[in-house]
């Protein structure tokens, strides 16, 4: 256990009330907040100045939890996920009606992934779902925030709470993004894993 009750309290009482978060994860900072929470998403655009087409991943401490906003799940990604999550990957798959569209920008697709970093997935804990919708830390086409102090310079008087990384830092190197059609493997953007 890395965070404490009151920490973990505090964080749980933020997002409850559509509040944005930031955090570390394995690859670069983070921008999140409940999946249901429309007003929060809203938010999260408005702090980064992204454009509206872009749409958020959502990330888990776990496959398990991703798996009621996901559906008809190709085998190969199945396979994947097995493979490479907790990890640096994000797996495009169909989505179900649990994920709403202003979260995809309306795509019948949705990005989901499983950082392997401690302090995340004790965050991913704190809330019931244990699944938030995200996106890097940082203003729309500038770098991504590695580190706290990076994090707090970008976005800290715009998100509610900036959460230190507690040691468990950033490695600096964006996920791979991948996709499917046909069984065959798509990939969107290559990074710290090779597919």
């Amino acid at each position: 256990m890395v965070l404490s009750l009151d920490l973990k309290n505090k964080i749980r009482y933020v997002l409850e009330h559509d509040g944005v978060i930031s955090f570390v994860t394995d690859t670069v900072w983070g921008l999140g907040c409940l999946p249901e929470s429309e007003k929060a998403v809203k938010k999260i655009y408005e702090i980064k100045g992204r454009e509206k087409e872009k749409p958020l991943i959502l990330m888990s401490d776990d496959t398990y939890p991703l798996l009621d906003y996901i559906k008809d799940v190709p085998k190969i990604a199945q396979k994947m996920m097995k493979q490479y999550l907790p990890g640096a990957l994000t797996l495009v798959v169909p989505k179900s009606e649990k994920t709403p569209d202003y979260i995809t920008s309306g795509l019948p697709t949705v990005g989901v992934r499983v950082p392997d970093n401690e302090v995340f997935q004790e965050i991913c804990r704190c809330v019931d779902t244990r699944v938030l919708a995200t996106t890097s830390a940082n203003l729309s086409h500038e770098p991504a925030a590695l580190t706290y102090q990076e994090a707090v310079n970008y976005i800290g008087d715009k998100a509610d709470f900036v959460i230190e990384d507690f040691g468990c830092t950033a490695k600096g190197i964006a996920s791979t993004v991948a996709g499917f059609k046909d069984d065959e493997i798509i990939v969107y953007r290559q990074g710290e894993i090779l597919l």
